[in-house]
């Protein structure tokens, strides 16, 4: 470390790095500080190698939710190298590639063995932050961490874009997937056509789903919706999407229903566009401050979802599916940005210019 030229040291032997700061809306900032260090024997701190900004993270950046000037940046997905290890850490070692999940359950729990991490019993500090840096501390890590084999010069570009969506966005759509209960043969309506969206059209098509209808009014996402499995886009809104989906289900509606995005008019599309009987799995964060649940219950519609299970989907089955080729969420990730390039990466999504931006550490 005493060689590491990205850092300079302080009189008191600590060194300092480069991480993102939420400044107000519309500009977030790098700031110098202190590398993180292991503060609890369950601690990994882990150097980024790639990061990313989420759909949340906009929201603040947007002025559509409140955030304090000079906070830490909400970033929580990221791929890095194991830097150092607590006491209790046996599963990982220094040097060791990692993808760093955003919820950070403990293996054990009733919740964690159901295959819900993301509502670990155990932890309650239990979701990442502070990713769009140069380091990060990543606490509960011994079972959330997921290993990747080699190193990343050992992957494309491709391939790590794909590796870093194994953090949050392709298993986040692969959990309303789940929790929306999609079979063979269903035909799915994924509402959304953000990251998680487009994602929850792959996850939709490894479930089996034969009919896919994507909601989306952006060609370029509408492209990439197709691409990963759409078999019709919708590109209306409210009522009139409401109608086109009928229409291209015979008026019966779906047999499962992802919600990937949170607002009062995506949830209410996608309780509307259920056929009876139907599983709405809601993934997006919700920023609906009542919901009426009398509809839903008129048609027998049910309702499931919350933070993703990534660590579960991740060992399970998705590093598997991405390391042999057979699915590439990480298309979805359409512009590349330095870390000093930060607010360019914020502007360029909330301005809808890239799906998702990547960060690529100096």
């Amino acid at each position: 470390m005493e060689n590491d030229v990205r850092f300079k040291k302080y009189s008191g032997g600590h060194y300092i790095m480069k991480t993102t700061v939420f400044m107000e809306p519309g500009k977030v900032e790098l700031r110098d500080l202190e590398k993180p260090v292991i503060e609890k024997a369950d601690d990994v701190v882990i150097r980024v190698v790639r990061a990313c900004v989420c759909g949340s993270d906009l929201w603040a950046y947007r002025g559509l939710e409140h955030k304090p000037s000079n906070s830490l940046n909400g970033g929580h997905e990221a791929l890095g190298i194991v830097d150092s290890v607590g006491d209790d850490i046996t599963t990982v070692k220094p040097g060791d590639f990692v993808i760093a999940p955003f919820t950070h359950g403990c293996g054990k729990c009733a919740a964690c063995l159901a295959g819900y991490e993301g509502s670990c019993l155990a932890h309650k500090d239990n979701f990442s932050s502070g990713c769009q840096g140069e380091y990060v501390r990543f606490q509960h890590a011994e079972w959330a961490l997921v290993k990747v084999p080699g190193q990343p010069e050992d992957y494309s570009e491709e391939m790590l874009n794909s590796l870093l969506s194994l953090s949050d966005v392709m298993a986040t759509g692969y959990h309303a997937a789940r929790t929306a209960n999609v079979k063979n043969g269903d035909t799915t309506v994924v509402v959304g056509d953000g990251a998680v969206g487009l994602c929850g059209v792959i996850a939709a098509k490894m479930r089996g789903a034969k009919q896919i209808i994507a909601m989306s009014r952006h060609e370029d996402r509408q492209k990439l919706a197709t691409e990963f499995g759409a078999t019709e886009i919708v590109a209306e809104r409210g009522e009139d999407a409401v109608k086109k989906v009928m229409e291209l289900t015979h008026n019966q509606g779906a047999d499962s229903v992802l919600e990937c995005v949170g607002t009062e008019l995506s949830t209410d599309t996608a309780l509307k566009v259920a056929r009876p009987g139907a599983t709405v799995g809601r993934v997006g964060l919700p920023h609906v401050p009542k919901m009426d649940v009398s509809a839903p219950f008129g048609k027998n519609v049910a309702l499931a979802g919350g933070p993703a299970s990534v660590t579960t989907y991740d060992k399970a089955v998705l590093l598997k599916a991405v390391l042999d080729g057979d699915i590439h969420p990480g298309k979805v990730f359409t512009k590349k940005f330095k870390l000093s390039e930060i607010n360019d990466a914020y502007k360029a999504m909330a301005d809808r210019k890239t799906i998702k931006s990547i960060i690529v550490m100096d």
